[in-house]
């Protein structure tokens, strides 16, 4: 190692240098999740086929193959092209390093992956998921992912500090990550995730249930409940995990009656139902915690035509006087 930089030679394997790069430049750089996530591509994926070929010489064609091969072995697109972009990225720090004399993962296409189309609630559905919830443990929990859009790691991590009843807003300041068995609060992905979202008064209102029902249920479990400070919790003061707060999502749809939905579709609900109403895109942008304006409008093209059909007759009531 010299300057932080690996020293290697035409000698040196494909394989050895993925390990390098893992622990030098990916494990600084990203959540540990995301670092499990690569290392798990790697150690997988990549160098079992990969690794035994010198970096120096790997070629266009070697990666062509990585590719025929884990779609031939049942594979979906989308885990394809994250392999690929994983090799991709690897190959972008190697030349970084001068270790390489071009990147071949740039020169192979990955497999095409269509985006689903977003179809959440409508204000009919969204209406009666809100009326069958009542009394459930985690009313408040799905009305509020609900009502503000929020990630469920946003919701499951949401803290009492962060929480202001009094002026009906919550603060999206960390995210809640079950790594390696333990749950972990973690900042949000991005500086556009930590933001204020103003709590819609249904929502305001269940908090104040739950956060009443939360205080029995700390009495009843006395020096057996766990303080983390979360305002979503088990009966003992725990972290919620994401698989049971899924299960009993679609335990509750199948029970009303409603199509069967992600519990990321919330978030899209929320989305929907907003601009629907001509919340500006800017401010549903914000509320949502995206990076641009364009994944706003992208995730979303799907109301656009009737917006623009209700500016259509606004304009034609303006010039017709």
């Amino acid at each position: 190692m010299r300057d932080n930089v690996p020293i290697l030679d035409d000698r040196q394997t494909t394989s050895n240098y993925l390990a390098i790069w893992l622990e030098t430049s990916v494990r600084p750089s990203v959540r540990p999740r995301t670092f499990k996530s690569y290392e798990e591509i790697v150690n997988l994926h990549l160098s079992p086929l990969l690794g035994h070929i010198p970096l120096a010489k790997l070629v266009p064609q070697d990666v062509q193959n990585i590719i025929n091969h884990k779609l031939n072995s049942g594979l979906s697109n989308r885990r394809v092209q994250y392999i690929h972009a994983v090799l991709r990225r690897a190959l972008v720090q190697a030349e970084r390093w001068d270790l390489v004399s071009r990147n071949v993962a740039k020169l192979v296409t990955p497999p095409r992956v269509s985006t689903p189309e977003v179809d959440p609630f409508s204000p009919e559905e969204a209406r009666k998921f809100l009326e069958v919830i009542k009394g459930d443990r985690l009313e408040a929990l799905f009305c509020v992912s609900l009502a503000t859009g929020i990630r469920q790691g946003e919701v499951l991590g949401l803290s009492r500090r962060n929480l202001d009843l009094e002026a009906g807003v919550l603060h999206v300041r960390s995210t809640l990550q079950k790594i390696d068995g333990k749950y972990l609060l973690l900042e949000p992905k991005t500086a556009r995730s930590r933001r204020s979202v103003a709590l819609p008064e249904p929502a305001w209102q269940t908090l104040e249930t739950h956060l009443v029902r939360q205080a029995e249920e700390k009495l009843i479990a006395g020096t057996e409940w766990e303080n983390s400070g979360l305002v979503f919790t088990t009966e003992l003061g725990g972290p919620l995990s994401d698989g049971h707060v899924r299960r009993r999502f679609y335990r509750i749809l199948k029970d009303a009656g409603l199509r069967r939905q992600r519990f990321h579709d919330l978030r899209h609900a929320c989305a929907s139902l907003l601009l629907a109403q001509n919340v500006h895109p800017r401010v549903v942008m914000e509320t949502l915690g995206h990076s641009t304006i364009a994944t706003t409008m992208n995730a979303y093209s799907h109301v656009m035509p009737s917006l623009q059909r209700e500016a259509a007759g606004k304009m034609t009531e303006l010039l017709a006087g």
